[in-house]
């Protein structure tokens, strides 16, 4: 079914007769708009694009299956009129993405409002055939520039330098923006799950987790991959990374449609748990990836969704020991009748770096 004709079931069981869509990600995704000022208004008959003097070229060329409308007067009077024209007794409003200043606005124009929570994060939350070639082509190119920056790996080398490398090699790759900032993080710094990268220089025994992830065509890809450095003592690092692969490995195996994502969160938590490092692993075991780098679903232990064919998201648990260091490994699925279909294909052995 077309993705208009699947959000308009939604408004009629939402009882409304159209919605404004503002939310920059949920506008590109209904529209192909890829610039920074417009918004949609649909309803059950007519789907209108609005956007300014700015973007009426780009408009005309991404913009299929709408009515593009060049806005030129004030915004919340341009949608009253939409209204009265196109009879929507009652609008539908993204309640994430409309400050109140402008719900006042509308309130004062007599527009009857319906606040609507995430209608098209729920649309987005299973991916069509050509979401998941841009996904795939996003995870290629993440993972060629990954293996470029492999031989530069080595102790002497600092976090910033690597990171900065790792961003080149992704836009070398084709990705015309990065989805979130590279993480490169060492030795202490590793145990900070979200690490910014500093002028520390890696050493011998030293985790270094890198996360990043690549783009195509505005859709995401995340990872991450933990090596180490030779040294005199690594049992400690090998020990907790194992830990992390196995429970990795036993979450992705509880992937399947009809599954609460909440068990798959247990299955990487609990053998965290019972192998003694129950106070090390604080952050969720995934999440959704798609047009945004974190979007529906949630994997952890806080979450009531349940699994469907064709959502993709991250499979990524952690062990983090202050002052020592930490391990991740993150890899994205999309779920298919049998199972996870693993996307990501980078080896998991762990990788010591010898130089």
């Amino acid at each position: 079914m077309q993705t208009k004709a699947r959000l308009r079931k939604k408004l009629a069981k939402a009882g409304v007769d159209g919605i404004l869509i503002t939310d920059l990600i949920n506008v590109r995704y209904l529209t192909g708009f890829t610039g920074s000022s417009g918004y949609a208004v649909i309803t059950d008959r007519d789907a209108l694009f609005i956007t300014d003097f700015r973007y009426k070229e780009q408009a005309r060329i991404e913009v299929r299956g709408y009515k593009i409308i060049i806005e030129n007067s004030e915004r919340s009077g341009e949608i009253k009129k939409y209204c009265d024209r196109y009879g929507i007794r009652t609008l539908g409003f993204e309640d994430h993405n409309i400050n109140y200043s402008f719900y006042k606005k509308l309130v004062k124009r007599k527009i009857r409002l319906k606040q609507l929570t995430k209608m098209i994060e729920q649309l987005r939350i299973t991916k069509s055939r050509q979401e998941m070639v841009h996904i795939s082509t996003s995870v290629k190119r993440a993972e060629s520039a990954f293996r470029k920056l492999l031989p530069i790996i080595r102790a002497g080398t600092t976090e910033k330098k690597l990171a900065l490398k790792l961003e080149s090699l992704l836009k070398s790759a084709g990705c015309k923006m990065l989805p979130f900032e590279v993480i490169v993080a060492s030795g202490p710094t590793s145990a900070l799950p979200h690490a910014q990268p500093t002028d520390r220089k890696l050493r011998g025994g030293d985790l270094v987790v890198i996360d990043w992830g690549g783009e195509c065509e505005g859709y995401s890809s995340d990872m991450t991959r933990t090596v180490l450095l030779k040294g005199r003592s690594l049992t400690k690092q090998k020990e907790i990374y194992y830990n992390v692969l196995e429970a990795q490995k036993r979450a992705i195996h509880k992937v399947k449609p009809g599954v609460k994502t909440a068990d798959i969160d247990r299955a990487a938590r609990s053998y965290i748990d019972k192998a003694g490092y129950d106070e090390s692993f604080g952050h969720g075991t995934g999440h959704g990836v798609g047009l945004a780098v974190h979007e529906k679903p949630v994997v952890s232990w806080r979450s009531t969704e349940i699994v469907k064919e064709n959502m993709v998201f991250t499979v990524e648990p952690g062990i983090y020991l202050p002052g020592f260091g930490g391990v991740r490994i993150e890899d994205m699925v999309v779920v298919k009748k049998g199972g996870a279909d693993v996307i990501t294909s980078l080896p998991k052995k762990l990788k010591i770096i010898e130089r």
